[in-house]
């Protein structure tokens, strides 16, 4: 009796992995199925290479429109542009690859509206967590609407951190920026509580070199004025001819003479070192030395200041 039923139990299990075998192989041989993924999977194609196209026509468009040719060296409105132009590419991109998204997601059969209102009760429980995310967003749109910095700048953010560098991309939620040793940073833009923007107005390139007390300090002026006028030419970067003003500070045994020139933003650097190098060559040819520390050495076992014992 026992070996009847436990016959009949394993008779039944394999009836019903033949039916399930079955209802699976069925399934998958189903032509509609088949028909119903090839359709869907021609859809996405369409929408994902409709979704490149409008990316890449786009920005194509944008950078096409708000793209000026001006003929000065540095314009704000050129950096303006630039920063907008990087701000609509993002923007572009992030709407685009959201309706393609929704278009996929309606191309397999998933049900748009309830997801979307699951999505705005879902939106609203954790709206209250999102507070830095809103912050980095409304401070990146005031950023950019008051100009404070934009793509090429030279900026240091927040003084009391280490970020500094050439703006590369300023977007609403990031700001990128390429340190000076090649590093990047991306701070988000709710961090940003000071900035100093180097690119804005003119720099002045400071030349400070020490001479000799005893230097003929109208004599170095005779030398240097000369050499002074003729930089214009050479340098692009110089607004005016340098001014040469004299000693600065006195110090010992030496002087600091003082030349500053007025350069475009941020290009004060290599104009300074140029300057002086040329200043000391000029210098040193005509006889006056710059100051350098001097150290005297003393031997311990010379009596000096004494007199010989008789």
């Amino acid at each position: 009796m026992a070996t009847e039923v436990i016959g009949d139990q394993v008779e039944q299990q394999v009836e019903d992995i033949s039916e399930t075998s079955v209802r699976i192989w069925s399934y998958f041989t189903n032509e509609e199925l088949w028909s119903e993924v090839l359709r869907a999977s021609f859809k996405i194609v369409v929408i994902l290479v409709i979704s490149y196209l409008v990316i890449f026509i786009g920005k194509r468009l944008i950078t096409r429109i708000l793209t000026l040719k001006l003929k000065t060296p540095l314009n704000q409105n050129e950096r303006r542009q630039q920063t907008i132009i990087k701000l609509l590419h993002s923007t572009l991109s992030y709407f685009v690859y959201f309706s393609a998204m929704i278009a996929i997601l309606s191309a397999i059969g998933i049900q748009i509206g309830g997801l979307l209102a699951g999505a705005g009760i879902a939106g609203l429980a954790i709206g209250f967590g999102a507070q830095s995310l809103v912050k980095d967003i409304i401070t990146g749109f005031f950023i950019i609407l008051e100009d404070q910095f934009g793509v090429g700048d030279y900026i240091k953010l927040n003084t009391t951190s280490a970020a500094e560098g050439t703006v590369i991309e300023i977007g609403l939620r990031t700001t990128k920026i390429l340190g000076y040793t090649g590093e990047q940073y991306i701070i988000p833009n709710g961090q940003i509580t000071d900035v100093i923007n180097y690119s804005v107005n003119n720099s002045k390139a400071i030349v400070d070199l020490q001479v000799g007390i005893g230097a003929d300090v109208e004599k170095i002026e005779s030398l240097v004025t000369p050499y002074l006028q003729t930089l214009p030419a050479k340098f692009e970067e110089l607004i005016d001819i340098p001014v040469f003003i004299g000693v600065q500070n006195v110090v010992g045994i030496e002087k600091t003479i003082r030349v500053v020139a007025e350069t475009k933003p941020y290009q004060h650097f290599a104009v300074a070192r140029t300057i002086r190098k040329d200043i000391s060559n000029i210098l040193e040819k005509n006889g006056i030395p710059l100051a350098y520390q001097k150290m005297m050495v003393v031997d311990p076992t010379l009596n000096l200041g004494k007199e010989d014992e008789k």
